[in-house]
């Protein structure tokens, strides 16, 4: 292991891509940190993870049956 290899471990960003001058990544670390200051300053609540519909489980749950005319039979059937 060398010294690159554990720079490259604790590295909180990482260039992925092309070759940013040291102003260019020097610019996006004072914006970065500009925004977590100012998101901490007004005490703006972390936005929950918007859930798919596709994995809201309340979806699989049954409407509960209403009682009319006909009923029994359009049970089984599907909707």
């Amino acid at each position: 292991m060398n010294a690159e290899d554990t720079e490259s471990d604790s590295a909180v960003l990482k260039v992925v891509r092309g070759e940013p001058s040291a102003e260019e990544l020097a610019a996006l670390v004072a914006v970065i940190a500009s925004r977590a200051a100012d998101a901490a300053a007004v005490g703006e609540p972390v936005a929950a993870p918007k859930v798919s519909g596709w994995t809201d489980r309340s979806r699989y749950m049954r409407s509960p049956g209403r009682p009319f005319p006909g009923g029994w039979r359009s049970s089984t059937l599907p909707r």
